[in-house]
């Protein structure tokens, strides 16, 4: 955000926190009785147990003056927000140009880059007339610069019984890193970074190259960073530069393009530096605070702690190569012949991960396969190719035409940087998923295809396959952490992303999740016997999904659950502990059915 644009909103927001609502607070929560039952639900405004402006003016005391009432970001471009003036051509101008950008995303305040799960609020706008509202963004932020400001939100979070969300950088499928009413702690500015070229972990079970990380900062951040090294080194993070790594990710698990060689995120963590729930500041590892440090490596994000810091592993990098292939209605507009290609391709699935690879592919509404890229680490181009031509020899076999190019490359560094893409954004669009294992891929991999194409082929609207071509119990068939152990098995994780129509009502929400559950996820499901669900990027509706998540693993989760967060003073959706708790009054009071 530019400096005119932070400043005008600092303005506003200080305005707004001064009107704040004078309501004495006299109870710990409400009661809301609906015709499916009664629910003791978290404080809101206008609610008796709201805090009073005194609280919120101590609140903002004792972070230095970072408590900031929330203002959605294209208020600019609207008259204005609850009664206050706010529109302002040159500021509007700037928002709508940058909105788009992924980068810029992250370093705002509350954004969720899956706007979705905002309500699609507020967005920029040419019509200054119309109205622009806070919707499911929380009602103020705290933007954290010290343990002391993390430590202080979740007391007051958890004294006053007010919904509390951690946010670094909204690059959430999900919608977890932001709630309608709530408190949040932005930790986009914990941007530390020290690298240990000789580290040695609390128990002495670990001996090597390390890197020390805040919890704002993000996988370009740290790619950039070892790559300056001698020699230079790489670690697990996701295929997107934006996401930071520290939070949601490493504590959902979190794959990326090295995890067929090293394994997920969490099992490279070495400690963790956490402020609980309880408001204590605690270090984490496996001999300080074992069970809470085993319960973070996968255990689900925004669960059981607020992360400030992480240390990780690192790896030496190397020569890497890779390849893109396409295939699209400019090859052929036969649809058979287009799924033929797909399936052929998808049923290498174990023999890329077998061979240390890794494959990130699209498929699109309107018949478009997208592998981009194929990466082979450690590998030159006639290595790649000696590996990628079984499947090409399939392809032109069935006669099945693409497009196709592989490129070496000094380090794996230098691949990630010209061939991984930015995700667009902002998204409006619903998540599910599945993890195939090897075995699904070895029986299943034409019922998988079909699958895919009955979604594709269905009425629903635009249809979204991200696929994950990655194996990392290749790299680490074992680890202690809390990752469901089908991904030890795995072979290929795909996303479902079915898109939403900007302004969808509550009854068009509810046909699309319907077709998602059903008609989308259902069939993979079938179609895998062996598989799983991954929580970071799964379907909130995942049929039992406490299995599904974290098989075997779950009734440890949910005892630690209680032990680390009695008053569930963290939450997000399907994660431990949360079965009794859900969303009411059409997507906003968080509340406990009694």
């Amino acid at each position: 955000m530019g400096l005119l644009i932070r400043s005008s909103f600092v303005q506003l927001s200080l305005a707004l926190l001064a009107i704040a609502s004078p309501v004495e607070q006299r109870e710990r929560g409400t009661i809301a009785k609906r015709q499916d039952g009664t629910y003791s639900c978290k404080c809101y405004e206008g609610d008796d147990c709201w805090p009073t402006k005194a609280a919120w003016s101590t609140l903002s005391t004792a972070v230095g003056g970072r408590l900031e009432k929330v203002v959605p970001v294209a208020a600019v471009c609207y008259n204005e927000f609850e009664g206050i003036p706010t529109y302002d051509a040159e500021e509007c101008a700037q928002v709508t140009e940058n909105y788009s950008n992924e980068q810029w995303q992250t370093d705002q305040q509350v954004l969720n880059l899956w706007d979705y799960w905002t309500n699609t609020t507020c967005l920029p706008t040419d019509n200054p007339e119309a109205s622009c509202t806070l919707g499911y963004y929380p009602e103020y932020v705290i933007m954290a610069e010290t343990a002391s400001d993390v430590k202080a939100g979740i007391d007051f979070a958890r004294e006053n019984n007010v919904r509390l969300i951690i946010r670094n950088t909204g690059h959430d499928f999900l919608g977890r890193s932001t709630g309608y009413g709530s408190l949040a702690i932005n930790t986009h500015s914990f941007k530390d970074m020290e690298y240990m070229k000789h580290y040695i972990s609390p128990g002495g079970e670990y001996e090597g190259s390390a890197l020390k990380i805040g919890a704002g900062v993000q996988g370009v951040d740290i790619y950039s960073l070892l790559n300056k090294q001698d020699p230079p080194q790489v670690f697990i993070g996701g295929e997107c530069a934006t996401v930071g790594i520290a939070g949601g990710y490493i504590q959902g698990g979190g794959h990326g393009p090295l995890s067929t060689l090293y394994g997920m995120a969490a099992d490279q963590a070495l400690e963790f530096e956490v402020i609980t729930a309880d408001g204590e500041f605690r270090s984490v590892s496996a001999v300080n605070n074992p069970d809470l440090f085993w319960a973070l490596k996968g255990g689900g994000p925004a669960t059981y702690a607020a992360v400030l810091s992480v240390t990780v592993k690192t790896f030496d990098d190397t020569k890497a190569a890779g390849f893109t292939l396409d295939l699209n209605t400019t090859h052929t507009t036969n649809a058979d012949l287009f799924w033929k290609g797909v399936e052929i391709f998808h049923s290498y699935s174990n023999h890329w991960i077998e061979n240390g690879m890794m494959v990130y592919f699209e498929i699109y509404s309107g018949n478009m396969f997208r592998v981009h890229p194929a990466v082979g680490p450690n590998m030159t181009a006639e290595q790649l190719q000696t590996l990628a031509q079984p499947v090409m020899d399939e392809l032109d076999a069935a006669g099945v035409p693409y497009d196709y190019a592989i490129k070496e490359f000094g380090s794996f560094y230098d691949l990630y940087m010209e061939l991984f893409e930015p995700e667009p954004v902002p998204q409006t669009a619903l998540v599910g998923g599945r993890i195939f294992a090897k075995a699904d891929i070895a029986d299943y991999n034409a019922e998988i295809v079909q699958g895919y194409r009955s979604g594709i082929d269905g009425d629903a609207g635009n249809m979204l396959y991200i696929g994950h071509v990655v194996g990392p119990g290749v790299g680490k068939p074992e680890a202690d952490n809390a990752i469901h152990p089908t991904w030890r098995q795995a072979s290929t994780f795909t996303i479902t992303s079915l898109a939403v129509p900007v302004g969808a009502n509550l009854t068009q929400k509810r046909t699309l999740q319907d077709y998602l559950n059903e008609k989308v996820d259902g069939p993979l499901i079938a179609a895998s016997p062996n598989g799983a669900a991954y929580v970071n990027e799964g379907n909130l509706e995942e049929p039992n999904w406490q299995e599904a998540y974290w098989g075997f693993k779950y009734p440890r989760l949910y005892e630690l659950k209680k032990k680390w967060d009695p008053e569930h003073v963290f939450y997000a959706r399907t994660t431990p502990g949360t079965e009794a708790w859900e969303v009411i009054d059409t997507n906003t009071r968080l509340c406990k059915k009694l």
